[in-house]
């Protein structure tokens, strides 16, 4: 059964201890089911509402201080027990469409208030984990009667896997830095290759802290996990471990690129130094015989020899390139 959706009022789904199944409660039907916490219930809460924040503490009796973490769009990551409940927050990332910088990650955080047969999930604005699920509800619910912990783990699955599209999509800019800077050796290369090392740093100093929730929601007693149910934590673990072992290997490529790419400037710098020693070397007989046959004396030699000009000029060319031949045998060039 669907009542009409009232915008000042959360999503919400409840599943009967007789079995059926109720979407968008209203307010008095919500506040009951809360209070008895008879069958399974989920509460979606846009904390962009304050007539839906208002239930947090009105209606759910929730503790302020995981109010207040739950409203800050800026908490850290955290798992907290307190009394009835268990208090986690994960963070959401992706892409930021709205920028024309393809590297902008846009972050956000989802509250879990995990009770006796309650889920309430808390976001500012538009979560996509959030909504996946939900939508999963609305087209089977049965999905409740799995349980508040179940549908927890759900939404954590969705907001952990996230990350494997963006590591799909690092590994498409990594196969173009490397092509640009092996193969094309484009010098604007070297302020993507560092846009792509502080998008990796950005996603690992949001996984990181993830890392330590999943591995307490796993491996810590709780009564409101069944250790049945921490078998399916220890998955999502698994996946933030092997997110974290990825971008461990882009951040090591990332650095070996940019070490190519350093070494490929300092290569061609040398081509160039090298090139400019060959003429100054060249140039040098110019210089001597030029200085010398040019001091203020009445009688220099050749002076007055018809071939002078041409004698000197072999001259100085002769020497100049039996210097460039001397230095090349003693591989100094």
């Amino acid at each position: 059964m669907t009542s009409p959706r009232d915008p000042n009022l959360p999503w919400s789904a409840h599943r009967g201890t007789d079995g059926t199944m109720r979407m968008h409660l209203p307010l008095a039907d919500l506040a009951r089911v809360l209070s008895t916490r008879e069958g399974s219930t989920w509460v979606d809460v846009d904390v962009a509402n304050r007539h839906q924040v208002a239930l947090l503490e009105h209606v759910c009796g929730f503790h302020p201080l995981s109010i207040e973490d739950a409203l800050n769009p800026n908490s850290r990551v955290k798992t907290e027990e307190y009394a009835g409940y268990v208090f986690t927050i994960v963070r959401g990332v992706r892409f930021h469409e709205a920028t024309e910088d393809p590297y902008d990650l846009e972050t956000f955080n989802i509250g879990f208030f995990l009770g006796e047969n309650l889920l309430v999930t808390t976001h500012l604005g538009e979560a996509t984990p959030v909504r996946e699920v939900t939508e999963r509800v609305e087209r089977s619910p049965d999905l409740l009667s799995r349980g508040c912990e179940r549908l927890m783990h759900a939404v954590m699955d969705v907001s952990v896997d996230a990350y494997f599209p963006i590591l799909d999509q690092i590994d498409v800019f990594m196969d173009g830095l490397e092509q640009r800077v092996f193969e094309q050796f484009d010098e604007s290369a070297l302020h993507e290759i560092f846009a792509v090392k502080r998008l990796v740093l950005s996603l690992r100093r949001h996984l990181a802290p993830q890392r330590e929730v999943f591995n307490v929601l796993t491996n810590r007693p709780s009564v409101h996990l069944s250790p049945e149910m921490q078998a399916y934590f220890r998955d999502v673990y698994d996946h933030v471990l092997r997110i974290n072992d990825g971008l461990d290997t882009y951040r090591e490529l990332l650095g070996s690129t940019l070490d190519s790419y350093l070494t490929q400037v300092s290569n061609r710098l040398g081509n160039v130094t090298k090139g400019l020693s060959i003429v100054a070397t060249l140039s040098i007989p110019f210089v001597v015989v030029s200085g010398m046959w040019g001091m203020n004396f009445t009688r220099v030699p050749l002076a007055e020899n018809p071939m002078g000009f041409w004698l000197m000029l072999v001259l100085q060319v002769g020497a100049g390139v039996g210097l460039v031949l001397l230095l090349r045998w003693r591989k100094l060039l």
